[in-house]
């Protein structure tokens, strides 16, 4: 059996920084690693949705895996993307394990839908190819009932559950499902966009782990929110909430794909030169720029100020 995937912090979806000529630059992507690392995630998830996984060829995963794991160096563990078709996510998930990752985050299959029973083949073929344990991800046309899931429970190569629906009751009903298996040792995760808008819900029906974007383009922010949230200091996470998180929510929604996009051109204005995102994703607009950069500088104020004050007590 796989050991436990233990996390311990946000856990960390890195961009994938692509040069002028739009290749997958390695180097970067080892500065954009290293700069994060000092904040201490829980976890590195490369090649997933914030890496733009859909518009990397197998083998630019591959390197971006094999890179991240280079610079990661054990301090974490490092879960790589897996998905689309099943040749496609075999082929990347034994990619992820030469490559040296701890587990694979499986994303949905491409494009198709099939039933219930369709979906846990799809997974079980999947992992037929690897020896990693895998955290399945449930969202778009990758929707697992709570049956699906008691039985994949039963896989000991099936270690967590990421969610990116927002049924929290569908949600509950999962965690006790896979509990009532004996897999105590489950990792859940709240893997919503903007998850910390929605992160104290989750923790209260046992997800107590969420997946944070804000973390690859201004790490002091996302780890100030995640003590906040362990610490259940309540005046600061609704004060974050309200200046920084919500407010980034609204200039999101403007936008398919800017769930990727604004974490890149944070990135970007943050003085790493990562490229834009691939197609079918746009780049922010110059206006759009200008609002995410005024809203990352009150975040970097939020996390001045509240350095201050605990410099004071």
């Amino acid at each position: 059996m796989p050991a436990p995937l233990a996390f311990d912090g946000v856990l960390y979806f890195p961009i994938t920084p692509f040069d002028a000529a739009g290749e997958v630059d390695l180097g970067l992507l080892g500065t954009h690693l290293e700069s994060r690392l000092e904040h201490r995630p829980g976890g590195v998830f490369p090649a997933c949705g914030t890496g733009e996984l859909h518009a990397m060829s197998p083998s630019e995963a591959a390197r971006v895996v094999r890179r991240t794991v280079e610079v990661v160096d054990g301090a974490v563990p490092v879960i790589g993307g897996a998905g689309g078709g099943v040749a496609t996510a075999k082929e990347l998930a034994v990619a992820a394990e030469e490559a040296g990752a701890d587990a694979i985050l499986l994303m949905p299959p491409y494009l198709v839908s099939g039933p219930a029973a369709g979906l846990q083949a799809y997974v079980e073929d999947v992992l037929s190819a690897t020896s990693l344990p895998a955290i399945v991800y449930h969202r778009n046309n990758a929707r697992y009932t709570t049956a699906t899931m008691r039985h994949l429970a039963r896989n000991p190569q099936v270690v967590g559950f990421k969610d990116g629906v927002g049924d929290v009751a569908a949600a509950q009903d999962i965690v006790l499902a896979v509990h009532e298996e004996g897999r105590c040792d489950f990792a859940f995760f709240n893997g919503l966009l903007t998850a910390e808008l929605t992160q104290a819900a989750y923790r209260g029906i046992g997800i107590p782990l969420y997946s944070s974007a804000v973390f690859a383009m201004l790490p002091e922010l996302a780890t100030l929110f995640y003590r906040a949230y362990t610490e259940h200091d309540e005046p600061l996470r609704e004060r974050l909430l309200r200046d920084f998180y919500r407010p980034l929510v609204a200039l999101r929604d403007e936008t398919p794909g800017f769930a990727v996009s604004l974490i890149k051109a944070g990135v970007r204005l943050g003085g790493l030169p990562v490229g834009s995102v691939r197609s079918p994703f746009v780049d922010p607009t110059p206006e759009q720029t200008d609002r995410l950069d005024a809203l990352l500088a009150t975040g970097a104020d939020l996390v001045a100020e509240h350095a201050t004050l605990a410099a004071g007590r």
